[in-house]
């Protein structure tokens, strides 16, 4: 059973715009193995990765103490990107009955689109 659905796109020249006019910002988005795992990921991969992680706050429909560094997104040996929960957001996750989060990231004329899907059983 779908239990939120979450969308999100981003901007890619104003996001590479606010990364290179704000140093701090990648740091603060993002967690040091999302910068700096096997290869260094585009500003345009970011973009992607910060739109999965907004739409996954309105997926699981609450913001409440939700820090960046609690959804991290990984990717398989294929590329294929999930979340990797902790904090707040993996509590938040389990108190709202999702047992699974399914994410899909795409890029094109000039945007990224994130769109994630949480799922769970009844409670």
């Amino acid at each position: 059973m779908i239990v939120g659905i979450g969308v999100d796109v981003v901007d890619l020249a104003r996001f590479e715009r606010a990364a290179s006019r704000t140093p701090k910002l990648l740091p603060r988005l993002f967690a040091p193995s999302e910068l700096h795992g096997d290869r260094t990921p585009s500003l345009r991969s970011l973009a992607g990765r910060f739109g999965a992680k907004e739409a996954l706050i309105k997926a699981i429909g609450d913001s409440a103490g939700v820090r960046w560094h609690d959804m991290r997104i990984v990717s398989d040996d294929l590329g294929n990107p999930s979340f990797d929960l902790g904090g707040a957001v993996a509590e938040t996750v389990r108190a709202r009955g999702i047992s699974s989060v399914h994410v899909s990231i795409s890029h094109d004329a000039g945007v990224a689109i994130a769109f994630v899907v949480a799922e769970g059983g009844p409670r």
